[in-house]
């Protein structure tokens, strides 16, 4: 697996996982002499390119000259994350068939920020961990266990067995600012067209939703996410 983008290489140094060697751009400047320090600290291989060997490495050209080469990306247990509870409670991140990369991305970016325990996500019809989504996560992907399970409403069995409350986020449910949001919680994100499945939803303790006041009747998934997230944040603190 590739990783590009200053932050996510950066990111990827701060963590265990296995890099096979770094391409940096010549010269480098700013972060680039951090990235550099940090894989010399780390006794990770770097190799100084030319700018258009990083071109060629990357299909999209956003390398911003650095590119790791890694193992691919390690998925979590659903046992890893729920054990991992604070003292006024968990909150973990179902994502419900997010198909669009950069959706996944924000949204694991949000989760890591929030300090969520882990984001589960759908072996079929969603987006996986690619090396767009850790870039467009900004490295938080790198941080932030990520669960893929063959059900999502199997998942949910697990997670109330371990004592979580299940609220779908959908637009007709009950205002999430007179919501109890206390203990643990998961947040279930539905996909950017269809929502929260039918079966998912009625296997949800409550459905949420977001005061909308404009003439735009939802919220990308990732924004609304990271209010919920953060409403629940700022009552924890």
């Amino acid at each position: 697996m590739k990783i590009q983008g200053r932050n996510a290489v950066l990111e990827l140094l701060k963590t265990d996982k296995n890099i096979d060697k770094i391409l940096l751009e010549k010269n480098p400047q700013g972060s680039l002499n951090k990235i550099f320090a940090e894989a010399r600290k780390n006794n990770v291989r770097v190799q100084f390119v030319d700018k258009r060997v990083l071109d060629k490495e990357s299909e999209d050209k956003r390398h911003q000259g650095v590119i790791a080469f890694t193992t691919d990306f390690k998925y979590a247990s659903l046992d890893d994350i729920l054990g991992a509870n604070g003292e006024k409670g968990g909150l973990i991140i179902v994502c419900d068939g997010i198909e669009d990369v950069h959706n996944l991305g924000s949204i694991i970016r949000v989760a890591e920020c929030a300090g969520a325990n882990g984001v589960i996500i759908p072996s079929n019809n969603s987006a996986s961990v690619t090396e767009a989504v850790i870039r467009i996560s900004a490295g938080a992907a790198q941080h932030m266990p990520v669960v893929k399970v063959n059900s999502i409403n199997r998942a949910i069995d697990e997670l109330k067995k371990a004592n979580y409350w299940l609220y779908a986020l959908e637009a007709d449910g009950k205002n999430i600012y007179d919501a109890d949001l206390s203990g643990n919680v998961a947040l279930v994100i539905g996909g950017e067209d269809s929502g929260v499945k039918r079966l998912t939803r009625e296997k949800c303790d409550f459905t949420i939703s977001l005061p909308l006041k404009g003439k735009v009747n939802s919220l990308n998934a990732s924004v609304a996410l990271g209010i919920a997230a953060y409403e629940i944040l700022r009552r924890r603190l």
